[in-house]
């Protein structure tokens, strides 16, 4: 079913206005440096490879309801590729990318996907934010052999020889964020709200069996479409049941009504009473609902516009340099902001820009200088990477308040939970 567009927040709008004003197909960044290897070589399968360049692909929405949350993704993977470019590009060649828009529709995200691998033959794509819209392409990718770097946090349960997952899977973000709210808070009742649609509903089908195999209650369930705006009936209901957490899986546009309906109900984030535990607003989508609405709120992820280590400072620093200084960053910028280092790096270590050979190269590869930490690829394609818990202020960051001292091992299908 076509999903409708929806309107974007004021003071994204400049934002998407020059997104979308954008040339289709850009190089960013082209000063001199050597020759690399013979495209024969490095080019074996009709990708867009030349003697100076390479292409590739950026597929986000950048309008309809999830454009709030999609807009630093696609900034992020453009600030990659200018710094990849400068740096001297990928075995000798400049980085261009063609920009397509999945507006926030699932059929629309295979569309394209199938054009930039048959029509424009990039070499990796870097893209797209829902679970939907990722299972929309996948079958687009393994059909056609394409590369996506897919960057959100997301349910797990899969595994595609086509995927690089730049995001959490659900031991890493569900379990640990439970598991905190347990130990740290006391939590013994939850009530779960998402959005409907298969990540929110199979990251609360893993969340329940978790809270259930602790002994613990889950006191309601509710799933609202994408772009939903109406929240004060699952409000009436959530005050009615007082759980001790509330496990919002809410994604998109919709964040924006249900955090001011909540706090027109009158609730204050702060008291902890109850306590709000996300895992979908980043900094991202706090800066379309308002710091002010979200103040108290905790979210799990593995990333914090907030981390205090010298490669953040320097991501935030070059991040705001190109887009802002007004701008925020979330976790799945950051992750975004992974895929085209990690795709060069793949690339570097296999010594060709072949599908099968990045592949067989990718597990392995380690990047000291993400800003999360450091972060390492599985054999799984998914990354190690800690966890963190933060608490957002009015000022639309969040403290982090926890960290796992280790690096979290990826398990996309863990035991139990299938």
């Amino acid at each position: 079913m076509k999903q409708r567009n929806h309107r974007t927040p004021g003071r994204a709008r400049r934002l998407l206005a020059g997104l979308a004003a954008l040339p289709a197909l850009v190089a960013l960044a082209s000063p001199a440096f050597a020759a690399g290897p013979p495209t024969a070589e490095v080019n074996t399968t009709d990708l867009a490879v030349t003697d100076d360049t390479v292409k590739v692909g950026i597929l986000h929405s950048i309008t309809g309801t999830m454009a709030i949350s999609e807009i630093g993704s696609v900034q992020a993977e453009k600030l990659a590729i200018k710094q990849i470019n400068e740096s001297g590009g990928v075995l000798g060649r400049q980085i261009e990318f063609v920009q397509e828009d999945g507006a926030s529709d699932w059929p629309t995200f295979a569309e394209k996907t199938r054009k930039l691998l048959r029509q424009d033959k990039v070499a990796a794509i870097f893209g797209c934010w829902t679970s939907a819209s990722r299972k929309a392409v996948l079958p687009v990718m393994e059909q056609f052999n394409g590369m996506l770097y897919y960057p959100t946090f997301y349910e797990g349960l899969e595994q595609s020889p086509n995927v690089i997952y730049t995001g959490q899977e659900a031991t890493q973000q569900i379990l640990a964020g439970i598991d905190w709210a347990v130990k740290e808070k006391g939590a013994k009742t939850f009530y779960l709200l998402g959005s409907d649609y298969i990540w929110p509903r199979t990251s609360n089908k893993i969340a329940r069996k978790h809270i259930e195999k602790k002994g613990l209650k889950v006191v309601g369930e509710e799933y609202y479409p994408l772009g939903h705006t109406q929240f004060n009936s699952v409000i009436n209901k959530i005050k009615l049941r007082k759980p001790d957490v509330i496990f919002a899986s809410v994604v998109g546009g919709s964040n924006v009504a249900f955090y001011k309906q909540m706090k027109a109900a009158g609730v204050d984030f702060t008291d902890e009473s109850p306590l709000l535990l996300t895992i979908s607003v980043t900094e991202d989508e706090i800066r379309g609902i308002g710091g002010e609405n979200v103040n108290g709120i905790y979210a799990s992820m593995k990333y914090f516009q907030s981390l205090d280590n010298a490669n953040n400072k320097e991501f935030v620093a070059a991040f705001k340099d190109a887009y802002g200084d007004d701008m925020v960053i979330g976790d799945v910028t950051q992750a975004a902001y992974l895929g085209p280092w990690l795709w060069k790096m793949a690339v570097e270590k296999a010594g060709s820009f072949d599908i099968d050979k990045i592949r067989e190269a990718s597990p392995g590869i380690e990047f000291k200088k993400a800003p999360e930490g450091y972060v390492r690829i599985h054999e799984n394609h998914h990354l190690w990477s800690k966890t963190r818990i933060g608490r957002a202020q009015s000022n639309g960051q969040y403290e982090v308040v926890y960290e796992t001292k280790e690096l979290m091992e990826p398990d996309p299908f863990p035991e139990g939970y299938q």
